[in-house]
């Protein structure tokens, strides 16, 4: 779901149309160079080509934005019911104030960061879609996203006497990071640290706590 889907037309991430201008309107200095840095490695992967990117071959790769993907999670009767993760970057969201919602993200198979089995708790920050050219000449469309990434504290255990989970911040090298959207199985709720208005921001905030014990739609893809 993209903002080109208004009636109007008129939204400023609508005549974003390639990474150029995704970086002209990406403000912050350290968004914008987590965006460049990352989009490049990410293409690189995709595209199976280890040799170097030009600028001149990246500015111009189409691109769309998204404010929101839909993906399915296991409901507590065991269905698969849709939730939508939005992402409004910088811009409001209904007249309102920004959203971009906090989503569990697939980062390793396996046992790892104690409870939380491989997942982690990330604050989208952009979604949007890219034309790469594979090896055979084709061209093939991926969806992106741009989060601020965290760590699990405590090694990822929960807390004996409230059960729920401890990330904070990543360190600030890789605390924005991009990567496919297919690492995403779902929203999640966490509780900042510091208690601050959305108007305000939540940059004083390190640490969040995973609330689980709301966050039931996603529980079982998560927790075992």
């Amino acid at each position: 779901m993209g903002p080109q889907n208004r009636r109007d037309g008129k939204h400023p991430d609508a005549i974003i149309n390639d990474f150029r201008a995704l970086l002209d309107n990406t403000h912050d200095a350290t968004h914008h160079a987590a965006t460049y840095c990352g989009t490049r490695v990410f293409r690189q992967h995709k595209s199976r080509n280890k040799t170097y990117i030009s600028d001149e071959q990246l500015h111009p790769m189409e691109l769309c934005i998204f404010h929101g993907i839909k993906v399915q999670v296991e409901g507590l009767e065991g269905e698969r019911i849709s939730q939508i993760c939005r992402c409004t970057g910088s811009h409001s969201w209904c007249g309102g104030v920004r959203r971009n919602v906090w989503v569990w993200v697939m980062q390793r198979p396996g046992r790892c960061y104690g409870a939380l089995n491989g997942y982690l708790q990330c604050q989208l920050q952009r979604l949007f879609k890219i034309e790469l050219q594979n090896e055979d000449g084709a061209f093939v469309e991926y969806r992106s996203a741009v989060a601020l990434t965290t760590i699990p504290e405590i090694s990822g255990n929960l807390d004996p006497v409230s059960k729920c989970e401890q990330v904070r911040n990543a360190p600030a090298a890789v605390g924005l990071q991009v990567f496919s959207v297919g690492n995403i199985v779902g929203c999640t709720h966490v509780i900042p640290e510091i208690a601050t208005s959305t108007k305000t921001g939540d940059g004083r905030n390190e640490r969040w706590i995973g609330n689980s014990h709301i966050d039931l739609a996603t529980w079982n893809d998560v927790y075992n």
